[in-house]
């Protein structure tokens, strides 16, 4: 093995879990935090600007989701042991959630560079509700996904962008996994069925 293949093993064998990074942070290792905000800044960014489509406001309720998480640790409050990420997000989708109840804005889907997110998704499983979703035209798929339940979009946006697992999802979403899994595959089954009624419309 080269050394650097070996130093790149070492990192990953002896990189610390969320939950000691959380305890060190606790007994007053401030840099523990700094890495926690480093190593979720993007998931956690991304799921408040897919609601509030607005990266300066984004950006000042991500400082306000982490001055809540630090408040909660400081506090000796943090009961979401093995859940940090999952319990971020949620603090985070409610302060986002917020800010649209409170200003009555529509969410949008986009990415935190502005990008449309689906333009390079990737889904889980090969099937042919996913095959043609991945071949229509990003923008006119962005429109659709609008379009679907609530509780569909967010568990797609939350798997497919956020890269959260399904169990992350359910954590984020309080519902079962087969409750997220129920609703990821309805928002499949809902877009094919509103691809072929667009194709159908655009034929006729």
């Amino acid at each position: 093995m080269s050394p650097s293949l070996k130093k790149e093993f070492s990192m990953k064998r002896y990189q610390k879990t969320d939950e000691e990074l959380v305890a060190l942070y606790m007994a007053g290792n401030e840099a523990c935090m700094d890495m926690l905000i480093n190593r979720y800044k993007t998931k956690v960014f991304t799921a408040i600007h897919l609601v509030v489509n607005d990266r300066y406001i984004a950006e000042d309720i991500f400082q306000e989701t982490f001055l809540r998480v630090i408040h909660t640790l400081q506090k000796g409050k943090y009961e979401e042991t093995g859940k940090f990420l999952p319990w971020v997000i949620r603090i985070a989708r409610n302060l986002a959630m917020d800010y649209y109840r409170c200003t009555k804005r529509m969410p949008t889907i986009s990415s935190s560079e502005d990008e449309d997110i689906f333009a390079n998704m990737r889904f889980s499983e090969n099937n042919s509700e996913e095959d043609a979703i991945r071949k229509q035209r990003k923008d006119g798929l962005r429109e659709l996904i609008k379009m679907l339940p609530a509780d569909q979009k967010e568990v797609l946006i939350l798997r497919h962008y956020g890269d959260l697992s399904f169990k992350e999802i359910a954590e984020v979403c309080n519902c079962s996994i087969n409750t997220a899994l129920g609703r990821m595959r309805y928002a499949l089954i809902n877009l094919k069925k509103m691809i072929g009624e667009k194709a159908a419309y655009l034929q006729g």
